[in-house]
């Protein structure tokens, strides 16, 4: 699916954070076929990584060295300044005041009130990811979170998200969030596996042809496996690190399904 424009509020883009740009490029290129070629002198180590000529994801230096390394959300907004407002109002913090970026777009950082991070994109010259739903592409962005009803109560008032709710009385319910009747993210609450000291965060999923075979080619790379392969409704998924511990998941799309 090649995208042209994203609408307010939609997640656009996603980039990774790295300790070694050059490793992680190598590693996602040999991964999912991506062609990644570094910026410009200015762009301070920042990489587009392509897929038919069209940017699907970026790669660059960690901004916070002290954080591990992390694949980071960008929602497209009409304007980074008016939504930095909003999300102060609505008890998120700002990470990094709007700036501009080149002359490709304006972004900010932001966490929401549970811990999770995520930035907001003005767009430019670079609208974000030009191919979604795709082998090889990002495909979905989920959050993960300590505190579900709070979460509820930011997203929909910074970015019009409507809340719905799947399996409400199973012990693990997720929700779908969406924009004008589309389904844009999902969340879930923190489940106990994950260690008590990782505070909430905005995941990516990636799509691929096959899951069971992506987990043993992240293995040759020198990656990891942190859960799966498993079998969920949309498709059979796998939560994996790559060779400096950044994680991400995969997943292969059941055929009636469009999208994670």
């Amino acid at each position: 699916m090649e995208v042209e424009s994203y609408e307010h509020g939609v997640p656009c883009w996603v980039d990774l954070g790295s300790p070694d740009p050059a490793r992680a490029a190598e590693f996602y290129s040999a991964l999912f076929g991506w062609s990644v070629a570094e910026g410009p002198p200015e762009a301070g180590g920042y990489r587009l990584a392509e897929l038919r000529g069209k940017p699907v994801a970026g790669i660059g230096p960690q901004m916070n060295p002290g954080a591990p390394p992390a694949w980071n959300t960008y929602v497209n907004v009409d304007d980074a300044d008016s939504i930095t407002g909003t999300i102060r109002a609505n008890g998120g913090q700002v990470l990094m005041e709007p700036f501009d970026v080149l002359d490709v777009g304006r972004m900010g950082v932001f966490a929401d009130p549970t811990g999770a991070v995520f930035s907001a994109w003005q767009a430019r010259a670079h609208i974000g990811s030009a191919i979604v739903n795709e082998p090889g592409t990002y495909s979905w962005n989920e959050l993960v979170t300590t505190d579900v009803a709070r979460a509820t109560e930011f997203y929909p008032k910074v970015f019009g998200w409507q809340a719905m709710v799947h399996a409400a009385d199973s012990p693990m319910p997720y929700t779908e969030w969406q924009l004008g009747g589309r389904s844009v993210a999902g969340m879930m609450a923190k489940p106990p596996m994950i260690p008590p000291e990782v505070p909430s965060f905005w995941g990516v999923y990636f799509t691929v042809t096959d899951t069971d075979a992506t987990v043993e080619r992240v293995k040759e790379l020198g990656g990891n496996l942190v859960m799966g392969p498993m079998d969920i409704e949309p498709g059979r998924f796998a939560v994996l690190t790559d060779p400096t511990g950044a994680a991400f998941n995969v997943i292969t799309m059941n055929p009636e399904q469009g999208s994670a």
